[in-house]
């Protein structure tokens, strides 16, 4: 066979993010497993978040190598040099309005300049759920489009709902009172494979007046593109969401767990691979904070992290301050640039004084590292699914603060269900902070709640052995559809 027959058949997969962080990171580590099996990578993120990786990572961060390329389209909104995570609805807006052309038009490319180089031709798309507009290349061109949830199965069949809930006038609420009054607490008793759940424990996105409003549409239209997919991918694992999981398998062919994504890597990826030193930080991440773990005591210290789009109030930022401080426990605390609100992240002097030698304050950080680091006990965490998953994979129980969309029900699931999470109320206060600091890192529920995450770590491990069931989920897949 000659080269140009080999890199006609060779399998080309376009992996295609939501712009943020986690959403980021969760298809680079897909599209890492699928240049492990042998296709040729073309990754596009938008020219804004390109910038800024490379402001972050360095000018060849990017370069990629034989077979791994980083491709770039526009988002359409207005040039800004900021540094900091884009606003939700503007994204939502783009992504309907501006984005589908530029992705046709770069699969067009890539297709017309096959025959001239060692680039495959497209063969398929795997894309964020969330870039619904994937679908219209997939279409053009022919090829299938498989859609990556970067959330948990739970939090999916929550969205589902969405239409049932609007046809049902249960949303939009009347008015701002229902979210108080104790309307939320209304049993939702019909959805398959989730028992004892109410209106507050579904993505919060539905909390609103406005049956317009741009981010129930966005994820109540969105949701539903998945029925065009060949394939959905959960980043998940079976035994954790086996209910949820067997529902959504009877909606949709082929619903499939393959998860964490982080575990499958480690066991399919040789150390001495390129793949390894590839990543996608948004933010310069503090390497320092691993040797400063070093210097504390097994279990120890609690890592506090709000991940890249939740933000604080001052007075928010000051009682996680005071609560940690009266704590008394070691803690890594990320305070990244844009976390608080309308303001810089100015802590008490007292904070400072009285956790000086214990705290460690950086601006990002190697999440992953620090959270399998030994000296970590406990991970405060507004929940969003990359950090859980990554926390369940690690083995690390949770103080879970949600801020919005999914984060709510992953909460609800890994306080109630898995019981490896305690909540803490939206409205902070120091004292309950402290109080659940002590009791996640001193006491009996503490301990309780390590011994579950550590047989959730066990059965997360065995499902991305090689006969676990994401491994076999992610062979079948890639055996059924694309070969």
């Amino acid at each position: 066979m000659d080269a140009q027959s080999a890199t006609a058949k060779r399998s080309h997969a376009v992996c295609f993010p939501a712009p943020y962080q986690s959403h980021i990171g969760a298809m680079l580590k897909l599209a890492k497993l699928l240049y492990a099996k042998g296709f040729y990578v073309s990754f596009v993120n938008t020219e804004y978040n390109h910038r800024r990786l490379l402001k972050s990572r360095g000018p060849q961060a990017l370069d990629g190598f034989h077979g791994f390329q980083f491709l770039t389209i526009t988002d359409g909104l207005p040039p800004t040099d900021a540094d900091s995570s884009q606003d939700t609805n503007a994204v939502c807006d783009a992504v309907r309005k501006n984005m589908s052309a530029p992705l046709c038009d770069l699969i067009s490319n890539l297709n017309n300049t096959a025959s001239s180089s060692d680039v495959p031709p497209v063969t398929c798309i795997f894309s964020d759920g969330h870039m619904s507009l994937a679908t219209d290349a997939a279409r053009e061109f022919g090829i299938p489009i498989i859609y990556l949830w970067p959330i948990p199965a739970c939090a999916f069949m929550g969205f589902k709902q969405y239409r049932t809930l609007r046809e049902k006038g249960l949303t939009p609420l009347k008015d701002t009172s229902y979210l108080s009054n104790g309307y939320l607490d209304m049993a939702i008793d019909w959805i398959p494979g989730m028992k004892d759940v109410k209106l507050w424990d579904l993505p919060t996105f539905l909390r609103i007046t406005d049956p317009d409003d741009i981010l129930f549409n966005f994820m109540m239209d969105t949701v539903e593109q998945a029925n065009t997919a060949s394939a959905v991918i959960f980043h998940t694992f079976d035994a954790l969401e086996s209910e949820v999981l067997n529902a959504l398998s009877s909606m949709h062919p082929r619903a499939l767990a393959i998860g964490p994504l982080s575990l499958l890597l480690n066991k399919l990826v040789k150390e001495e691979s390129p793949l390894k030193s590839l990543d996608c930080n948004l933010w310069r991440e503090d390497t320092e904070c691993l040797q400063w773990l070093n210097s504390k005591e097994l279990k120890s210290v609690l890592y506090v992290n709000f991940g890249s789009i939740a933000m604080l109030t001052r007075e928010e930022l000051i009682e996680f301050a005071m609560g940690l401080a009266n704590s008394k426990h070691p803690f890594l605390w990320i305070i990244r640039p844009d976390l608080v609100r309308g303001d810089s992240a100015v802590l008490p002097r007292e904070f400072i004084e009285e956790t000086e030698g214990r705290s460690m304050l950086v601006g990002w950080c190697p999440q992953e590292a620090v959270l399998n680091h030994l000296s970590i006990g406990g991970f405060l965490t507004h929940c969003g699914w990359n950090s859980m998953i990554e926390s369940v994979s690690a083995g690390v129980p949770m103080i879970c603060w949600p801020s919005f969309g999914d984060q709510r029900t992953n909460c609800t699931y890994a306080c109630s269900k898995w019981k490896i999470g305690l909540e803490l109320s939206s409205e902070v206060k120091r004292e309950e902070v402290e109080r659940l600091v002590k009791e996640l890192l001193d006491r009996d529920k503490g301990k309780q709640m390590q011994e579950r995450i550590t047989e959730w770590k066990k059965l997360a491990e065995e499902a991305t052995d090689p006969n676990g069931s994401s491994s076999m989920n992610f062979d079948k897949l890639l055996n059924e559809l694309l070969t």
